[in-house]
């Protein structure tokens, strides 16, 4: 049995992604796709500016695209993926959920409300049952699922693997080197990257170091507890086109040795969804692994690839490395929905 989903935004390059992801999947259908006014209306193929390596899927770029709103979407239709840009997913998102959709957003909006779960399934998907409150509190039928940013996602399942291990996380530093297809196909030109890098990105270190906090959190049921752990983040944009490396400094209560810190990393469990890979985080012993033209691609995208572990003065540090418009975007919001299926919130 295939569950019939929507994609909202689906002309951007996130979008894009979900497409990819979603018309081979064994689980899903897709039955709706949404993008601005002036692309409603048209066929999808002749308003998608297609950037993906694989070509367009030949039922989806005949579909006609509709209006980002509830009553162009069929009711038959339970489940939608949102791409959205965060300005405008702040504006429709609620809606959708009002008239009764469960959407799993990549959306930055909304990612900090309280009754709001920001999920990655294999750190956290018990904070699914915050769903319950959600729904009562804002007299929601349908319900609001947050991804994590594409750098938060590449670095927080390996501080949920030391603190599965035992090893109590006090102090987090870290340093991204990110890729410039996080920034949207516009969002960095030529001119500014090549042969350059750019130690700023706009909002970037408050969702490392606010989402991270999240995730780890614990929710009892009524109320859920950020991690008592310090984050500092420093970004910075690179010019690789996929694959964020992320450099982690950390400070615990206990003093793991840097084989302990691997071993904790290589037997984190993952999950039995179809998007899951297995292992989660792949660790190298190689210390000039992982890199961004590698290993992006470790476990289809959707794995966590580690290495650099060692010693420092301030504990222990290590590198990681994601997918950022597989796992860190798309295959996270598709992930999610798998989880939203499987635990019966769809």
């Amino acid at each position: 049995m295939t569950v019939r989903v929507g994609v909202l935004g689906a002309t951007g390059a996130v979008g894009q992604r979900l497409i990819q992801l979603l018309e081979p999947h064994p689980e899903f259908e897709i039955a709706a796709l949404t993008a601005s006014d002036e692309s409603a209306g048209h066929p999808y193929r002749d308003v998608a500016k297609w950037r993906i390596d694989t070509p367009i899927p030949e039922e989806v770029g005949e579909m006609t695209v509709t209006a980002t709103t509830p009553e162009a979407v069929p009711d038959d239709v339970p489940l939608l993926f949102s791409s959205l840009p965060s300005s405008v997913g702040a504006k429709v998102e609620t809606p959708f959920c009002e008239a009764g959709y469960v959407v799993s957003s990549n959306s930055s909006n909304a990612r900090m409300e309280s009754d709001v779960p920001l999920v990655i399934p294999e750190v956290n998907g018990d904070h699914f049952e915050a769903l319950e409150i959600q729904r009562e509190e804002r007299g929601w039928d349908g319900a609001l699922v947050k991804n994590p940013n594409c750098s938060t996602i590449t670095f927080v399942p390996t501080l949920a693997a030391l603190a599965e291990a035992g090893i109590g996380l006090e102090t987090v530093h870290v340093a991204t080197l990110q890729a410039v297809s996080g920034a949207g196909y516009d969002g960095v030109t030529s001119m500014e990257i090549i042969d350059n890098a750019i130690p700023h990105i706009g909002s970037e270190e408050a969702k490392l170091e606010t989402e991270s906090r999240k995730l780890l959190g614990e929710f009892d049921g009524t109320a859920l507890a950020d991690h008592e752990m310090e984050v500092a983040a420093s970004c910075n944009r690179i010019p690789t086109i996929d694959g964020h490396l992320e450099n982690v400094w950390i400070e615990t209560s206990e003093d793991p040795s840097p084989e302990e810190v691997r071993e904790a990393f290589a037997e984190y469990p993952s999950l039995s969804l179809h998007s899951s890979p297995e292992p989660l985080i792949h660790v190298f012993e190689d210390p000039e692994r992982p890199q961004p033209r590698l290993d992006r691609t470790v476990g289809d995208g959707m794995a966590i690839a580690a290495g650099g572990v060692r010693e420092s003065t301030f504990g222990i540090q290590y590198n990681c490395l994601a997918h950022n418009t597989l796992r860190g975007a798309a295959g996270a919001s598709v992930l999610n929905g798998e989880l939203l299926v499987e635990e019966g919130y769809v």
